[in-house]
């Protein structure tokens, strides 16, 4: 069974072929960029849920999840862009930082 950074390891191979023709650094410029676009599709999302969009737009939560793993795909994949062999050290080095602090915060 495929892990989650298996799988983004693979979707990233399929981004960067069909963005060969760009350089790296605007690549990576361009993933980060997506990361604020599927978030904002996220938004818009919840914004039809709660009725306040013009459009008409009606959504459920499960489209503002949808959307939201669409933002969290985007962010994996924008740090295995950045540096595509220690994604994974990064990830969790940065996870456990954000946790602890957490949990010192909360303890307190």
């Amino acid at each position: 069974m495929d892990t989650l950074w298996d799988n983004i390891e693979k979707l990233s191979a399929v981004c960067r072929s069909a963005g060969a023709h760009l350089p790296d650094e605007e690549l990576k410029a361009l993933q980060v960029g997506k990361v604020a676009e599927e978030a904002g599709e996220a938004i818009h999302t919840l914004h039809g849920l709660k009725g306040l969009t013009t459009c008409g737009d009606a959504h459920t939560w499960s489209e503002v999840q949808d959307d939201s793993v669409g933002a969290v795909i985007a962010a994996l994949l924008a740090m295995h862009y950045i540096d595509p062999t220690g994604t994974r050290a990064t990830f969790d080095e940065i996870i456990h930082r954000r946790t602890r602090r957490g949990h010192e915060a909360a303890a307190t």
